[in-house]
Parts: C-alpha cells; sequence; structure tokens
C-alpha cells in the first residue's frame, strides 16, 4: 500500500489542494454540501480544547505524507510545508469572510501533524524488526 501512494503522488496533492479549498471558502462549504446551510460546520467529534475536526484533518494530511514521500529526500520538506500551511491556513482566517481565527483550531492542526510525527519516531525506533 505505501508503495502505492509513492508511486500515486496525485492523492497526496488532491488531498492537499481540498483541504485548501475547504480551509479558504467563506463560510463551511461541507455545512453548504450536507446541511444546505453554510454557517454549520459537520463536526466528526465534539471538541475538547482543540477543534477535533481539525486534528483529523491534519492527521491525515500527514499520514499521506509519509505514505507518499516516505522513501524521498523530500520527506523533511513535505513535514516543513505541512507545519507552515498549517498555521498559515488559520491565520488566513482573519481575513476570509464568516471565518474567524480561533486558537483551538490552530493547535488542532498543530497537534494532528505532531502526533502523527511523533507516532512515526515511535515506529521507527522500537518496530518490528524484519527477520
Amino acid at each position: 500500500m505505501i508503495n502505492f501512494f509513492s508511486k500515486f503522488k496525485i492523492f497526496f496533492y488532491v488531498i492537499n489542494l481540498l483541504l485548501i479549498i475547504l480551509y479558504l471558502f467563506p463560510g463551511s462549504l461541507l455545512g453548504c454540501i450536507f446541511f444546505d446551510n453554510c454557517k454549520v460546520q459537520p463536526q466528526i467529534t465534539s471538541d475538547f480544547i482543540i477543534s477535533s475536526n481539525h486534528f483529523y484533518a491534519f492527521g491525515l494530511v500527514t499520514i499521506l505524507g509519509y505514505l507518499t514521500f516516505l522513501n524521498s529526500e523530500k520527506l523533511k520538506l513535505v513535514l516543513y510545508y505541512l507545519l507552515v500551511i498549517s498555521v498559515l491556513l488559520e491565520v488566513f482566517h482573519i481575513l476570509i469572510p464568516e471565518r474567524s481565527f480561533q486558537w483551538s483550531d490552530l493547535f488542532g492542526n498543530l497537534l494532528g501533524l505532531i502526533v502523527v510525527i511523533f507516532v512515526k519516531s515511535l515506529i521507527n525506533k522500537y518496530g518490528i524488526t524484519k527477520k
């Protein structure tokens, strides 16, 4: 499966583009689609200190980044890109109508990224070795 993502990098790029569109849309694009109300944000699970939707979104994108660029020199660059975009997209909410900057969203973005990096480092350190 990892080989699948590294061969078809288009999945990572499409998910990235979709994430950017969802972040920069004035209001909630998913609310428009599912609830016919652009002011309602669908919630996967309830928030606790951080935004769960943002945590899941950046966790998923980071996992796809790892699967896509696992054996590439570009992996570190992709992780830096995800770090920068997680902050920039939330800061852009200051300028976008119907959106607002929220610390819980920013921390959700960053925690989604950090958790995946941490789990991957644990797997690298204590993972099953091939015999």
